[in-house]
């Protein structure tokens, strides 16, 4: 197997001068020298036994093994993760909607809260939302941001479908932080009139670790769940795209005012010129 991934592999890619692997092919010398005709120097294939080396082969095996484990949870029948979801965070059903909140900013500036939104069917992209933080933020002061987020799509929901028949309020929502965070959020959602909707925070593990995240519920002290439960990895890629949203978002929005307090603000530059100026630099930055 070994042999033929990097027959594989580097058909396509340049060889480096040295590969280091986990387990010997049977044809290493054969393929060393084939790898080397192709790179034009010498190239090693090389399985080492202790030092360094040994320890980046060893912490490849590592993210592969835990790769493919993830990759395999990922098959898992969706509907049996929201069952493990309802029996984790004691939900009277699994989740129709599960929403997802995080927020991103530079030092208070070009704010953003995002909510993206899975069920039965994963990811539910028409439901993606995008909050461009209007109110002054402090930096650093991740409770006004949500609270303006919360209040923006409760209370925007409140008005719309106060009885709840349209499927789109969430079973489930789950924020990015710790007990402070979940009080907090849910002081907001009390003041709304909206607090019976089950709310989770996810505050990361030491060292900011994946796998060892705290789940903290409001009447029930924190959890933490087996590294390799299928549950658990799906609600890290729950959190992820939320993120993975947050950041793009906030990255869009950025260079957004970039472009226009940079440019549009350079007298007799109209947008003709700012058009050729960006095609011909490439970004505002490049001006």
């Amino acid at each position: 197997v070994m042999g033929a991934f990097l027959a594989q592999l580097y058909d396509d890619l340049p060889p480096p001068p040295a590969v280091l692997v986990s387990h010997d092919p049977p044809d290493a010398a054969l393929l060393a020298e084939a790898l080397s005709i192709k790179a034009g120097r010498k190239v090693e294939i090389h399985r080492p036994q202790r030092g360094e080396k040994r320890g980046v082969v060893e912490h490849a095996e590592t993210n592969a093994r835990e790769a493919l484990e993830r990759r395999m949870a990922e098959g898992s029948a969706q509907e049996a993760l929201l069952q493990g979801v309802a029996r984790l965070f004691d939900l009277p059903a699994a989740p129709e909607r599960i929403e997802v909140y995080d927020n991103s900013h530079t030092m208070g500036t070009n704010a953003y809260g995002v909510m993206i939104a899975a069920g039965p069917s994963g990811w539910l992209k028409s439901a993606y939302r995008k909050f461009s933080i209007k109110g002054p933020i402090t930096p650093g002061d991740d409770f006004a941001m949500m609270r303006e987020v919360f209040e923006r799509r409760f209370g925007r929901a409140l008005k719309e479908d106060p009885t709840r028949d349209s499927g789109t309020w969430p079973d489930l929502v789950l924020i990015d932080g710790g007990a402070g965070q979940l009080s907090a959020a849910r002081e907001i959602m009390a003041e709304l009139g909206a607090d019976d909707i089950p709310m989770v925070a996810v505050a990361k593990g030491p060292d900011r670790d994946a796998g060892r995240e705290w789940f903290h519920q409001t009447g029930r002290e924190p959890i933490q769940l087996p590294p390799r439960d299928p549950v658990l990895y799906y609600l890290q890629r729950l959190r992820d795209e939320a993120h993975r949203f947050a950041i793009t978002t906030h990255r869009a929005g950025r260079s957004k005012a970039l472009v226009k307090s940079e440019l549009d603000e350079i007298p007799g530059v109209g947008s003709a010129i700012k058009r050729r100026l960006l095609n011909h630099f490439g970004s505002a930055r490049g001006v």
